[in-house]
């Protein structure tokens, strides 16, 4: 899904629910191993994909507090998607399979990109080589509510300071997460994602997404071009990746935010190399240095995502993930230019 379009989200729905797998194929078995941790994520992941929903979406963490209206639909081999922030300025992003449309409506533009190379989490999962059972634990916790719905409890234990733990809330009768909460090395609770209200098994409206994502009538259309490379053509090098990642995509990116001038003053295109531990993500940007747009180094977090970014010789490198910041910090000092 694309969520992340309206804010920061808990990657425990936002990635297991990304690029999900063709509808009508039956899902994991609910009476898998409670201590198998792949079996869990992949029945959480089956349900987001080849389940027909709506609900509103709460988002809070770090002082902030965003919602969506989420529609998603299967019919067939095709997904359907619609979300409509519900807070601040107004966006909706429509998703047929892995075409995206991200619309503008008061500034009247529209965004259309193609996100199937940005992730291949899925495959991770399913292909039983992301080595996740030696990163993280699971553990059942019971069984609790959640808008309306019952639910069972899991807890994600990370093995190691460099990822976060998770509590999650699966819907009991078809696996769909209704609830998750980002936890710290202490057990605090840095970000929770819910459904306020959800209601599962709608009848599919395909048409009410692919008729909005035809109407584009005095609509400027942004395509940003994402083009797949590799680290070393760019000419970088990652000397050691954390443990536990690996890297799932690496592409060529325009990211100049809509509305910004194109053409002659466009910014020049970002690398954006994308690592995955099975369950969360880093992304690491690298483009040109321009002074009057990198003023300082810093580092922050808001709820449970994390980003760095600093100069490296005449490049400035951006890392993005929901980790702790000593996650991020191993990725930048591995990034290396290559000697011509």
């Amino acid at each position: 899904m694309v969520l992340r379009a309206l804010a920061p989200l808990t990657l425990a729905w936002a990635v297991l629910a990304h690029a999900a797998p063709v509808c009508g194929q039956p899902l994991v078995a609910a009476s898998a191993p409670q201590n198998d941790v792949r079996s869990w994520l992949l029945r959480i992941h089956d349900a987001a994909g080849r389940r027909n929903f709506q609900g509103t979406f709460v988002v809070s963490g770090g002082g902030y507090v965003a919602s969506a209206r989420i529609s998603h639909f299967c019919e067939g081999p095709n997904q359907y998607e619609r979300i409509e922030s519900l807070d601040g300025k107004q966006r909706k992003v429509y998703r047929y399979n892995e075409v995206v449309h991200t619309v503008w409506p008061a500034s009247h533009i529209a965004m259309i990109e193609q996100r199937g190379m940005l992730s291949s989490f899925p495959a991770l999962l399913q292909a039983g080589d992301d080595g996740i059972g030696d990163w993280y634990e699971v553990r059942a916790e019971g069984s609790d509510r959640v808008a309306g719905h019952d639910a069972d409890v899991l807890a994600v234990r990370a093995r190691d300071p460099l990822r976060y733990g998770y509590r999650l809330w699966a819907d009991h009768a078809s696996g769909l997460l209704l609830r998750a909460e980002v936890l710290g090395e202490k057990g605090d609770v840095l970000e929770t994602s819910a459904f306020s209200e959800v209601a599962i098994g709608v009848r599919p409206q395909p048409e009410a997404v692919l008729q909005a994502m035809r109407r584009l009538d005095g609509y400027r259309v942004v395509r940003p071009l994402l083009t797949p490379t590799r680290l070393e053509s760019e000419g970088w090098t990652m000397r050691q990746i954390a443990p536990g990642f690996r890297q799932v995509s690496c592409v060529s990116r325009q990211i100049d935010p809509p509305g910004e001038a194109s053409g002659a003053s466009a910014s020049p295109p970002v690398v954006q190399s994308i690592y995955s531990d099975g369950l969360t993500y880093v992304s690491v940007f690298i483009e040109p240095f321009r002074p009057e747009r990198h003023t300082r180094p810093f580092l922050a977090a808001v709820g449970a995502t994390s980003t760095l970014a600093q100069r490296q010789g005449d490049w400035w490198v951006t890392v993005v993930g929901d980790t702790p910041p000593a996650t991020l910090r191993m990725f930048a000092a591995a990034l290396e230019r290559r000697k011509p």
